[in-house]
């Protein structure tokens, strides 16, 4: 059974950074496609950034490019989301999820492509 276990979130003012895991188990990882999305309060859940195992090829929501920054530890099976110049605007729960194949940009940022999900962190971003 895959498990997606996020953690990193906190409080912090305009201007910080954090960093956020997302640890995977449960599969060989060989293939994968693993990715960011966030949820604020009485919104949609957006995508935020992705990254491909095989190719590692990355992708990023315009509101957070030259900001956020996804990378993978392959031998840690986990998959980190650096966050800087953080604005109040980033504030939501972040939530990790992952596919188990290389998905084209043409689908990447869709929710309904990715199987697993974490439970979520909750970032804050006090102004």
């Amino acid at each position: 059974q895959v498990q997606l276990v996020e953690s990193g979130g906190g409080l912090v003012q305009t201007g910080g950074s954090l960093r956020l895991s997302c640890a995977a188990s449960g599969r060989t990882f060989s293939s994968v496609t693993m990715a960011w999305f966030r949820q604020a309060p009485v919104k949609e859940r957006e995508f935020v950034a992705a990254i491909t195992w095989s190719a590692n090829s990355t992708y990023y929501a315009d509101s957070v490019k030259g900001r956020f920054t996804i990378s993978r530890d392959n031998a840690k099976n986990t998959v980190y989301l650096q966050m800087n110049s953080l604005k109040p605007d980033d504030t939501a729960v972040y939530y990790c999820a992952a596919d188990f194949s290389t998905l084209s940009r043409l689908v990447v940022t869709r929710r309904r492509f990715y199987n697993y999900w974490g439970q979520g962190t909750q970032v804050a971003i006090s102004s």
